[in-house]
């Protein structure tokens, strides 16, 4: 292990803080070191894992493909990228699609599209948001020691309070292309959009014009108990960004549009290279089989329902929706999320945190009951 450390520092640009584990290989929700050592990964890539690792199914489908073609240019048609987008419109009630590689990449895609439509610049994002690293989706992140290094960024953009309906009908004008909303926010500690403040924007979409749009890519693909956060709410947004869960680990993102939107988008407007190869899309359609075949979007519900009261149980106040939970440490525990997280990986447990205070639970959907109760017997050896 000394030697891949050593590796890493005189080879890889050092933008990632590692914990001190190698992995080898997955299986289920097990992630396994190279000295054989099990554990239970509660971060999945970062929610990205969705059917956990090695399905056979998975594997089956993708290997298939593999042998077939992995990639042509987007110069010419291939079925796999047909159909996933099909099954897509099955799934989330919007009517086309474009695929791309990562959740930053659509985000910057639903941006373009949104001026371009629109014929205005103002985007609306909330505080405390991320959408991404690239130019455009960092520039509707709040965190400013991701946005200050890089400035400047495209604008005008402006932040609004979370949950904040007075803040956002001062914002939001006829000038707005769109409000860029994660329904429930990962990066800054799970918190969710409120019911009201969801309305007001809908609203005030039909006062003033501009476009709503969810970033789903944590949230999407059965993470919180429906296969995406916006059904919770009863609202469809004019567009959506999706990721990370989409082929279980596989590098695809997308981005969802109605029809009036996709009406007014022209060729050449947009692109991507490797964007929704016969490879990616054959592992989300694959994903999305494993998911409807093993009910999984509805054991996200169930088990995360479980997972919650356990950690009540423990003493927390876990928020959040589904397989998607945050919790706040404290008394003796404040602020000591990175020393809570290298502790539990020592026992065999993946934690992830997202402030120095706040531990994040985004684990495999196929997570058992069985499961939670091994994570809580650590947790409590942890905080007893």
């Amino acid at each position: 292990m000394e030697a891949i450390f050593k590796k890493e520092k005189e080879v890889f640009i050092p933008f990632f803080n590692r914990l001190p584990v190698v992995f080898e290989k997955g299986k289920g929700c097990w992630l396994f070191d190279y000295n054989g050592k099990r554990y239970l990964d509660f971060v999945a890539g970062i929610a990205c894992v969705s059917i956990g690792y090695s399905h056979p199914t998975f594997v089956e489908k993708v290997t298939e493909q593999l042998k077939k073609l992995v990639h042509v240019s987007n110069l010419y048609y291939t079925t796999p990228q047909l159909d996933l987008a099909e099954k897509l419109r099955e799934i989330t009630g919007l009517s086309k699609f474009f695929f791309c590689n990562s959740g930053t990449e659509a985000v910057e895609g639903a941006l373009k599209i949104a001026r371009k439509v629109t014929g205005k610049k103002k985007f609306i994002a909330l505080e405390n948001s991320f959408h991404g690293r690239t130019m455009g989706a960092l520039s509707v992140t709040w965190k400013e020691k991701f946005r200050k290094p890089f400035e400047p960024l495209i604008s005008p953009v402006e932040f609004c309070k979370f949950n904040d309906i007075n803040d956002l009908e001062k914002k939001v004008d006829k000038e707005t292309a769109a409000i860029i909303v994660e329904p429930i926010q990962g990066e800054s500690g799970v918190y969710e959009v409120s019911n009201g403040f969801i309305e007001v924007i809908f609203e005030k979409r039909e006062e003033l014009g501009f476009l709503v749009l969810f970033d789903e890519v944590q949230t999407g693909f059965g993470r919180t108990g429906k296969w995406f956060a916006k059904d919770h709410f009863g609202v469809q947004p004019d567009i959506i960004t999706m990721a990370k869960a989409m082929a279980s680990g596989i590098p695809i993102g997308g981005i969802g549009v109605k029809d009036d939107i996709a009406e007014r988008i022209e060729l050449s407007e947009h692109g991507s290279t490797f964007g929704g190869n016969p490879l990616a899309c054959s592992a989300s359609l694959a994903t999305i089989e494993i998911l409807e075949k093993e009910n999984l979007v509805e054991n996200a519900e169930k088990v995360g329902y479980y997972l919650k009261k356990r950690l009540e149980e423990l003493g927390f106040n876990p928020r959040g929706k589904g397989l998607m939970l945050g919790f706040d440490l404290e008394g003796e525990y404040k602020n000591k999320a990175v020393e809570i997280v290298k502790k539990s990986l020592e026992k065999g447990l993946i934690l992830n945190y997202t402030s120095e205070n706040t531990i994040r639970l985004v684990p495999p959907l196929i997570l058992k009951k069985e499961e939670v109760d091994y994570a809580f017997e650590i947790l409590k050896s942890i905080f007893s």
